[in-house]
């Protein structure tokens, strides 16, 4: 017979861990399982302040109190260097992101009763969750979202419409997939919308791939001062506040590099935040990603060399890591396990690893350590917020070079 256990820790997925081992969905730290499975909340459950939370899958942990939620990144990302028997020298200080901070979103919308839902999606399903409210999305992308509602009410038949929205320098950037677009009134309605909405972008794609419907002026972004040309689609940090304290880790701690490259540079987050004194490669395989990049480094003579290479198919090899300073990546989920290799047996004596997966990152920081480095400085970063998605960066030194930034 199951006797009352305390929930000790919340798990990676979101639920509560008994100190029996058991898995209690919705428990935190400090509630009591009681033995007739009911749970008694201690003093780290608080109300959440969402009404959909618990049905929207864009949350998962608003029932948790700051400390405790600040107490979850923190584990997920020191967790995973304990588990590769991983010494950290320095845990720097979690960062969590605000709310109302997300600045890119996916949603969907469909037709239900002859009215739109839209949303994010319930957890495991494809139901879509109806938001009239959102405490993770600036409110300048809420706003958006909610005024698409009048947009689909006015069409007939079913719908199933894929919604990315992101905020730029000129304002948002909406990006329709599934939206058919018929004759001279529905294109003026659309276009009515955009404006009236003050889009950046607005654009569609009905099956035969994305189209530019409407865009006053090019899109940027601003990163580290530098504006950046916006593909539609293109990936940005969660928010820009985490986006700063990454940045900021990145310059403090290759400070004084004459050389680095930027693996997996994107539109050049990092790379334009460490150019100045210092000179910067930044490789992409995104093409139109890597040539805002490019455009940009030209635009500002900023010591910025952009090219166009899949590091997963062609990683830097030794003879020409071993020309750079030090190596910044931020690679996908996945991580970079050949790219590591190859760093593994370099003699670059600094590498910042900034990672959105604690797990691939540790089995990959457990390989540098392997080849000679050791892990200085690690801090967990939470942009999503109420999330159990966590995020992180890291410093490895070369053991022959004890100096850290």
């Amino acid at each position: 017979m199951n006797t009352a256990s305390e929930i000790i820790r919340i798990a990676a997925k979101g639920d509560g861990l008994s100190a029996d081992g058991r898995h209690v969905a919705g428990a935190v730290p400090g509630d009591v399982l009681q033995s007739d499975g009911t749970l008694k909340h201690g003093p780290h459950h608080v109300k959440p302040v969402c009404r959909h939370f618990g049905k929207c899958g864009g949350c998962q942990l608003q029932h948790v109190d700051e400390e405790t939620l600040r107490d979850f990144v923190t584990s997920r990302v020191s967790n995973a260097a304990e588990g590769q028997d991983i010494a950290v020298g320095e845990l720097l200080p979690t960062h969590l992101s605000p709310p109302r901070s997300r600045r890119r979103a996916t949603l969907c919308a469909i037709s239900r009763g002859g009215k739109p839902q839209l949303g994010f999606r319930e957890a495991g399903s494809h139901r879509i969750v109806d938001l009239t409210e959102c405490q993770i999305l600036t409110e300048s992308l809420f706003s958006v979202a909610q005024a698409l509602r009048t947009i689909l009410a006015r069409r007939k038949g079913k719908l199933a419409v894929d919604i990315e929205l992101t905020d730029t320098d000129q304002g948002v950037d909406c990006s329709l997939k599934n939206l058919p677009i018929e004759g001279l009134e529905q294109t003026e309605k659309i276009l009515d919308f955009a404006r009236e909405q003050g889009l950046a972008r607005l654009t569609l794609d009905q099956g035969y791939g994305p189209e530019t419907l409407w865009e006053p002026e090019p899109v940027t972004v601003t990163l580290s001062g530098v504006p950046v040309g916006f593909p539609s689609g293109g990936f940005l940090q969660a928010t820009v506040d985490g986006e700063d304290v990454l940045a900021g880790d990145a310059r403090a701690w290759l400070s004084g590099a004459a050389v680095v490259a930027d693996l997996f540079s994107g539109l050049g987050t990092f790379a334009f935040a460490l150019a100045g004194r210092t000179k910067v490669l930044a490789a992409e395989a995104a093409r139109d990603t890597h040539l805002a990049c490019q455009m940009a480094a030209r635009a500002t003579g900023k010591p910025v060399h952009p090219i166009h290479r899949d590091l997963f198919r062609n990683p830097l090899q030794l003879e020409e890591l071993n020309k750079f300073s030090a190596v910044l990546l931020d690679p996908p989920r996945a991580g970079a396990r050949d790219q590591v290799e190859l760093l593994a047996q370099s003699t670059v004596a600094k590498i910042v690893y900034i990672s959105c997966n604690p797990s691939s990152w540790a089995r990959d920081s457990k390989r540098l350590i392997e080849g000679g480095y050791t892990l200085q400085k690690l801090r967990p970063v939470g942009q999503f917020r109420w999330s159990t998605h966590v995020e992180l960066s890291s410093l490895f030194v070369r053991e022959e070079d004890d100096s850290a930034a």
